[in-house]
């Protein structure tokens, strides 16, 4: 069966995923650019077309960034960070932070409250928007990605969804040397959590550490 993964998901040494007030002009709340940093000068990331030019750096963060696409048929992600808005949606007219050209390439299975459409961009990317318990979404988007990997690209409250439903087998954080103090913290009624699974860690020059977990074989 597929897997299901998370890739390249940053938290804060205190644990938080986003700051306070997320809006249009910050994604990721009073935390601006900051739990992102690491990833924006590597090869993966400039190829994005979405944070500077040049051919980008090919160390260690490079390869973390860059296998977040590899086997991947589709993404499942929450509602907040397709949009900044709260439900129901203000601005039909909203199609995501990326452009018309989204990076994903895949179906995109969109968390909401609010159902609407799928929306179809260039590039292959597809957003779909359903309301649905993790299990019934995952189900989803396997469906949409022809049986290839998904993964979960959040926001904190998505991940965490499915790490509480044990439905995730592969999971990459990048420990960002920062303290936000407020936000969305990620661990968060997740108590032992890593007995479930090998974690292995390793810390790169720009100061980040990369955390995997690999879930330990089910019964």
């Amino acid at each position: 069966m597929s897997r299901v993964r998370v890739h390249n998901f940053s938290i804060s040494l205190d644990g938080f995923g986003v700051g306070e007030g997320q809006s249009l002009d910050a994604p990721f709340g009073h935390a601006g650019a900051r739990l992102m940093q690491w990833a924006f000068p590597t090869r993966t990331f400039r190829r994005m077309g979405l944070h500077g030019e040049g051919a980008g750096t090919v160390g260690l963060d490079e390869a973390f960034a860059g296998r977040w696409a590899d086997g991947i048929g589709a993404e499942i992600m929450g509602r907040h960070k397709f949009a900044p808005q709260s439900e129901p949606w203000p601005d039909a007219a909203w199609r995501g932070w990326w452009g018309e050209n989204p990076p994903f390439h895949t179906p995109v299975v969109v968390l909401t409250h609010q159902v609407r459409e799928p929306l179809e961009m260039e590039g292959g990317t597809t957003f779909h928007f359903v309301a649905a318990e993790p299990a019934e979404a995952l189900r989803l988007a396997r469906e949409l990605g022809g049986g290839l990997d998904v993964r979960i690209g959040g926001g904190v409250s998505t991940v965490r969804q499915f790490l509480e439903a044990d439905l995730i087998d592969e999971m990459h954080l990048a420990v960002v040397p920062i303290i936000l103090g407020r936000g969305e913290r990620l661990w968060e009624g997740l108590e032992g959590l890593e007995q479930r699974f090998d974690v292995e860690s390793v810390t790169s020059s720009s100061g980040v550490t990369h955390l995997t977990f690999t879930r330990h074989p089910r019964a």
